[in-house]
């Protein structure tokens, strides 16, 4: 065929609707598991939908992006939100993000968090860091940092914060003093809004849905239960376990470049780079609780609880009780067992590794020097919101076929 597409998630599936609009044919679609949609699958738990891949949204910034979904599933189909999200800490719950919102605390926490941030490198005009959790002392100061920031990201991410680099944080604002002393002075929240400030979600599904409906517009495309197992570059030709060979002129892989066992045609050098790239493994697990709350979602930095953040499906999700925890696969020891509904997602999120940039720069402009194309989250090995994967995979289908 003309392209072969690795992976019906969002990245993939949007990459093979792109192209159809644009009058191709000629593609393929090979996907590991039964059915589409990647990271932002939904299964029925409880009567209600439920994101096995964790918490996911369309967030409301990308007009074409969502225009484009709208095909596959109306607007009307669509709730829109208004993000309240909170902090568990001290006792209570903080809205997000942290440093907008100290004015919420007592007054000695107030003030404690108030000196910390005056005298934060970032306030004091001292060199920036390289290594993460310097980083966050500069960038946050020492109270945010040691009370949120790294307990929360050695959750999220790994206990070796330090193999993470510094560039993917570097677009966060600068916490002001002025801003935050005025913020608790007028009991208000200053400061940049977070992302999905708006978001919408749909009123009877899952966020799946739209992927499921996704694959069903180019259902003649994609082959399921096809886990690919090797790559060869010089002849364009990927292989599954099972030993099925496919050829294309051109190859799109939104898979993780780890998963390919056997490559051929590449240089030593770039294949002994792949082998460095590191993710983080998280389990959702669905807890058939009604919580009394309006947040949507409520991150937990406290150590001694094994999950970092929990889902309260009801306040995004119609007619649906419960909340899913999600925890980091290094952290399940940590947790009784239950007869809950689980999952493990194996590929949660790509580790920003200090060495990363470099690594995926190299590899990506020489595979695409052999028209194989990396593309998405796991493609090129960044931590995108559905929305990016969506415009990147619409752009790259577009670029080429020049338009």
């Amino acid at each position: 065929m003309k392209y072969l597409i690795l992976g019906a998630g969002p990245a993939g599936l949007t990459f093979a609707n792109r192209l159809k609009e644009l009058g191709e044919t000629s593609f393929l679609i090979l996907e590991r598991e039964e059915e589409a949609g990647g990271l932002c699958r939904s299964v029925t738990v409880d009567g209600s939908p439920l994101d096995i891949g964790g918490g996911h949204f369309l967030d409301v910034r990308r007009p074409r992006v969502n225009q484009f979904l709208f095909q596959f599933m109306p607007e009307e189909e669509w709730n829109l939100y208004v993000r309240n999200t909170h902090i568990s800490m001290y006792g209570k719950m903080l809205n997000h993000p942290i440093e907008a919102n100290i004015w919420q605390m007592g007054t000695e926490e107030q003030i404690g968090y108030l000196k910390s941030i005056a005298v934060a490198g970032c306030n004091l005009g001292t060199e920036m860091p390289e290594g993460f959790i310097d980083w966050i002392y500069w960038k946050l100061g020492a109270k945010i940092a040691e009370d949120y920031m790294i307990p929360y990201n050695q959750k999220m991410f790994s206990k070796e914060l330090d193999q993470l680099g510094t560039y993917w944080l570097e677009k966060l604002p600068n916490v002001s003093f002025e801003e935050t002393l005025r913020s608790c002075l007028e009991k208000k929240a200053y400061g940049t809004q977070p992302g999905h400030a708006q978001f919408y979600y749909p009123k009877k599904y899952g966020y799946g849905e739209v992927w499921k409906r996704m694959a069903d517009a180019v259902k003649g495309n994609i082959e399921y239960q096809k886990t690919v197992a090797g790559i060869d570059f010089g002849s364009k030709t990927v292989v599954t376990e099972n030993g099925d060979k496919y050829q294309a002129d051109t190859i799109i892989t939104t898979i993780p470049w780890t998963e390919f066992g056997e490559i051929h045609g590449m240089p030593e050098d770039i294949k002994e780079s792949v082998r460095k790239l590191k993710f983080s493994s998280i389990q959702i697990e669905y807890i058939p609780e009604r919580l009394e709350t309006e947040s949507q979602w409520i991150y937990f930095p406290n150590p001694e609880l094994a999950y970092h953040r929990i889902l309260v499906r009801h306040n995004f999700c119609p007619n649906s009780k419960g909340y899913w925890t999600e925890t980091n696969s290094e952290r399940i020891a940590c947790r009784e067992d239950s007869n809950n509904f689980k999952y493990m997602n194996q590929y949660a999120y790509p580790l920003n590794t200090m060495n990363k940039p470099e690594i995926m720069k190299k590899l990506l402009s020489w595979s695409e020097g052999k028209s194989v194309y990396g593309l998405g989250r796991w493609g090129e090995h960044q931590h995108y919101n559905s929305d990016v994967t969506v415009d990147l995979a619409m752009g790259l289908a577009e670029k080429i076929n020049g338009i």
